[in-house]
């Protein structure tokens, strides 16, 4: 490509020195600052220089995992890359925005987010050019009014990085890439910023408590151990040990990579989730507000049969019909014109609006001339589709004079009719009676959940202009007759919307559908049997009161005919309500919802480009069930963040309470573990299982679980329950007996010299080694303890998460290392253990495990006694 990829060159990052920094001050390495500064004190420089070998190793983990978080997330852009409509070689077809160059008829119209300088040769529109001046207000452009000035100000330019709020326009591109005014400014930021969820926050404050409650713990005890008779030296050791012992070192780099990885599962489902902290929002989703069209329906039309005031005609009637019918000819006529999407010809497939298609199958069937070009010859003027009208217009150049052609909402075109255009081609007034007989038989078609369009005309005084407001034009029309389209509902959503009502989470359908036809489809998915439809127009008629009454005691909700700017204002009255809200939209005017919902859900095949910008969330499919396998990948990760915190605070005990004895004995019992060792535990043999936990797949019974609380913290009173009170306490009796037993075997007793030289040194070595093979034994426990919050192991399977397996399998090496290696031994303070130490260690895992999994079985048996009680 002569001018390169039509994108911004990325600046070269100088951020790296800040994140890396920021891992070296989270509230958990401070924390180990202070031990390496008590150690370097008062202890010993070694110790010292491995706590900071610690730090920074800890650090340049959590670094390169956040950092793989990051490009992850970018990363997701190639998913969906931008597409824009270009016109080559005569015809018109889509490609990547960053295959376009100086030269390309660019084809703009409402909603586009504009991907090239560029002039424009036919048409106006209204430009968001917020992004490149500040300005908020739309900007008008059209072809042919240049004149001097800045060239931001030109008239008939529209820039690369703006979006298009109205209208449509062919504009020819001659500049791309850096050549921009994009470019040259620099007003686009080339990277993604990471932003802190409200999950990392919440474990951020948390640490900073963890971080508060060590230090004042551990310089408590400096004082208490000296009065108990403890030497500085020994004092200081305990001091850092229990500082050490209570640093979850991989907490927060695990909870960053565990929502990475949720992304990327999102990805691979269809759904593209912009921001991180957009997925732990996704499992506490209480109302999902859905459109109907596409995300409900396969959004693939097809006409079931037309009708003029006369009757109704079948499809195999509609061709022989309009030969002798001119209401029929008339609707043909107006569907192929009043449209804007290409039918397939053998070199390509069709496209523009499903809708259009149909209708342009429906002309072509009959006989009409469809072709684009026929039909760009004679337009002399368009009114684009307005979703608060609910209409679109077009005017061509006809035999009987320029004549308007309008199709819509069948309420907004009779509304604007005058007459009705009978077999003969007479024009005849519209009487009430006839009017109310058009109204019976598109009713008639919406109860059979078909979509229902008016078609009507207008022909235009040949020696005036074509007026220059659409109110001016779509006015005394004369009615053709009607189209009934059907669209099919997906096969998959019924299985969606019943997972959804066994998960809490309510449904209301949005749509600019007609009532009968949203209800009809709603009743087919199972989102409701007898809703209460309400109208655009008793929409806003309700006040804010009566409209929150209305969401609180309705509990099936249909919203017809609506505008997008309706869905702002149910958007405001749920999130008023405490409900955590997820609204779909794919238009312009519907960006302003999907910002203020808690997750915007936007479209990625018929979504408009400012749509796909103002959401959170971008479904690559359309897919109403893709929402809801979103909810249950974010309700996965939440459960899994809070599996691997659990597990990780559950080592906290046998860490810290070895040294509370320490102290507490005065000296009398030796320490049973080294803060070396505490950190070989922490840094080396328990990450990998914690990050495996992140990996965990879902746990049965996780969509039938209601929705969490908005003000639930991460981190609850029964985790803490269970991961101090039951696995760590029992995991805490398990190691002392382990080093005791050692001890006691070898002829110990409360007060024996246990220091280098002593004759029981080797066997108190041999027993801190017991101590921390212990903990790396009931780290395996609580590894398949914490794969389930309530259910049984068996139910999830114990082989189901490999990675786990391997993590396993990665501490017993790392722990035989440092047990067995001869060069790590005196580092770690280790010595080797034998065949009946080892017998000792087997049944610990089983042990750990088995205390949790009764605790779980009786949780359960007490939840359904609950069940049957009620």
């Amino acid at each position: 490509m002569a001018h390169g990829p039509n994108e911004l060159k990325r600046r070269r990052s100088r951020r790296w020195p800040r994140d890396l920094a920021r891992q070296l001050t989270h509230p958990l390495a401070l924390l180990l600052w202070v031990a390496a500064g008590l150690a370097f004190i008062g202890v010993s420089a070694v110790l010292a220089a491995a706590i900071v070998a610690v730090i920074l190793l800890n650090a340049l983990f959590a670094f390169f995992q956040e950092r793989q978080a990051e490009r992850a997330v970018e990363a997701l852009a190639e998913y969906l890359p931008q597409r824009v409509t270009v016109q080559r070689d005569g015809r018109r077809r889509e490609v990547d925005a960053r295959e376009l160059v100086p030269g390309d008829v660019l084809l703009l119209e409402a909603g586009d987010r504009i991907s090239a300088d560029a002039r424009l040769l036919e048409g106006a529109l209204e430009v968001d050019l917020s992004t490149l001046t500040g300005e908020s207000l739309p900007a008008y452009r059209a072809a042919g009014t240049s004149g001097p000035g800045p060239l931001l100000e030109a008239r008939d330019f529209v820039f690369s990085g703006t979006s298009v709020t109205g209208g449509d326009a062919r504009t020819l591109v001659f500049a791309t890439g850096m050549g921009t005014e994009l470019g040259r400014i620099a007003a686009l930021s080339e990277r993604v910023e990471r932003e802190e969820s409200p999950l990392e926050t919440q474990v951020r404050r948390v640490a900073w408590l963890i971080a508060a409650v060590a230090i004042v713990a551990g310089l408590a005890f400096v004082p208490l151990g000296l009065v108990a008779g403890l030497g500085l030296a020994e004092a200081g050791s305990f001091a850092i040990g229990l500082i050490v012992a209570n640093v979850p070192e991989g907490l927060l780099p695990t909870i960053t990579l565990s929502l990475a990885i949720g992304v990327g599962l999102l990805a691979r489902s269809g759904a593209l989730v912009k921001r991180l902290s957009a997925i732990e929002t996704l499992g506490s989703t209480t109302v999902i507000c859905s459109d109907k069209t596409g995300t409900l329906t396969e959004n693939r039309m097809r006409v079931a049969g037309i009708a003029t005031a006369e009757g109704k005609l079948e499809n195999d009637e509609i061709r022989a019909a309009s030969t002798r019918d001119a209401a029929v000819a008339g609707l043909v006529r107006a569907a192929a014109r009043c449209n804007n999407a290409e039918l397939a010809d053998g070199q390509q497939e069709s496209s523009g609006d499903p809708t259009e298609v149909a209708l342009l199958e429906l002309a072509a069937a009959a006989g009409e001339d469809v072709r684009v070009g026929s039909r760009e010859r004679t337009r002399l003027a368009q009114f684009h589709f307005d979703p608060a009208l609910r209409l679109m217009s077009t005017v061509h150049a006809e035999s009987a004079g320029p004549t308007l052609h309008i199709k819509g909402a069948p309420e907004e075109v009779l509304a604007r009719c005058a007459r009705a255009v009978d077999p003969g081609g007479e024009d005849r007034a519209l009487d009430d009676d006839t009017r109310a007989t058009i109204e019976r038989l598109a009713a008639d078609y919406e109860t059979r959940g078909l979509r229902v369009l008016a078609l009507s005309r207008r022909v235009l005084p040949p020696d005036e202009p074509i007026p220059a407001e659409r109110e001016d034009a779509e006015r005394d029309l004369s009615f053709l007759g009607l189209a009934a389209l059907f669209d099919p509902p997906r096969a998959e959503v019924a299985d969606a919307v019943s997972r959804c009502g066994a998960a809490g989470i309510r449904i209301i359908v949005i749509t600019g559908d007609a009532g009968l036809t949203a209800a009809e489809i709603a009743r087919r998915v199972g989102i409701a049997d007898r809703p209460r439809i309400v109208t655009g127009a008793e929409l806003e008629a309700l006040s804010e009161a009566e409209l929150d009454r209305l969401l609180r005691e309705e509990p099936q909700l249909i919203f017809a005919r609506s505008s997008p700017e309706a869905k702002l204002r149910i958007a405001d009255a749920l999130r008023a309500e405490g409900q955590i809200v997820a609204m779909t939209g794919d238009g312009v005017n519907d960006a302003p919802a999907l910002r203020r919902a808690d997750i915007g859900v936007a479209m990625g095949l018929s979504g408009t480009d400012v749509a796909r910008e103002a959401s959170t969330m971008v479904l690559t499919d359309d897919n109403f069930a893709s929402i809801v396998a979103a909810v249950r990948a974010g309700r996965r990760v939440y459960d899994n963040v809070r599996k691997f915190i659990v597990y990780i605070f559950a080592h906290a005990p046998p860490e810290a309470i070895p040294f509370v004895v320490f102290a507490a004995s005065g000296g009398l019992v030796p320490l049973p573990l080294t803060v070396l060792q505490i950190l070989a535990i922490d840094l080396g043999t328990e990450t990998v299982p914690a990050l495996a936990l992140g990996r965990e797949p879902a746990e049965p019974g996780l969509m039938e679980r209601p929705p969490r609380r908005r003000t639930e913290n991460v981190i609850r009173k029964e985790m803490l329950i269970r991961a101090w009170g039951w696995m760590g306490l029992v995991s805490t009796a398990l190691v002392l007996a382990g080093f005791f037993v050692v001890l006691l075997l070898a002829g110990w007793s409360p007060g024996d010299d246990v220091e280098s030289g002593s004759p029981l040194h080797d066997d108190y070595v041999r027993a801190t080694t017991m101590t921390f093979a212990g903990i790396v034994a009931c780290q395996i426990g609580t590894a398949f303890a914490s794969r389930t919050e309530r259910a049984s192991l068996r139910s999830v399977g114990v082989f189901t998460n490999r990675l786990l397996l391997w993590g396993i399998l990665f501490e017993l090496l790392v722990a035989a290392a440092v047990i067995y290696l001869p060069a790590l031994q005196p580092v770690f303070h280790t010595a080797p253990l034998g065949p009946v130490e080892l017998a000792i260690l087997v049944p610990f895992p089983v042990i750990v495990w088995g205390v949790d999994e009764l605790r779980r079985a009786y949780r359960r048996r007490q939840t359904s006694a609950v069940a049957i009680a009620k």
